[in-house]
């Protein structure tokens, strides 16, 4: 899910929801959607159903999040939304 509520698309989530789109080499759903409630992290990109939230997405940053984390499985730790994944590394 990506984010294309006001302040996510002031801060470019049409090109990344653009960018998500264009991907061919998996089999998600992407999908537009309103606000999910992180105006100052934007663009927000939401994987589901594990309920990972990614923040300030760039378009550049959609071949990493799809290889990564779509194809290998693995999260991208550093475009992570703080707010949602807290680190509990000491």
């Amino acid at each position: 899910m990506v984010c294309q509520h006001t302040s996510c698309l002031a801060a470019g989530s049409a090109e990344v929801l653009a960018a998500f789109q264009a991907v061919e080499e998996i089999n998600v759903q992407v999908k537009a959607s309103g606000c999910q409630g992180q105006c100052s992290c934007g663009p927000t990109v939401r994987i589901l159903p594990e309920e990972t939230w990614y923040c300030r997405i760039k378009p550049s940053d959609v071949p990493v999040i799809v290889a990564e984390h779509l194809v290998g499985g693995k999260r991208v730790e550093a475009k992570l939304n703080p707010r949602i994944h807290i680190s509990l590394s000491f």
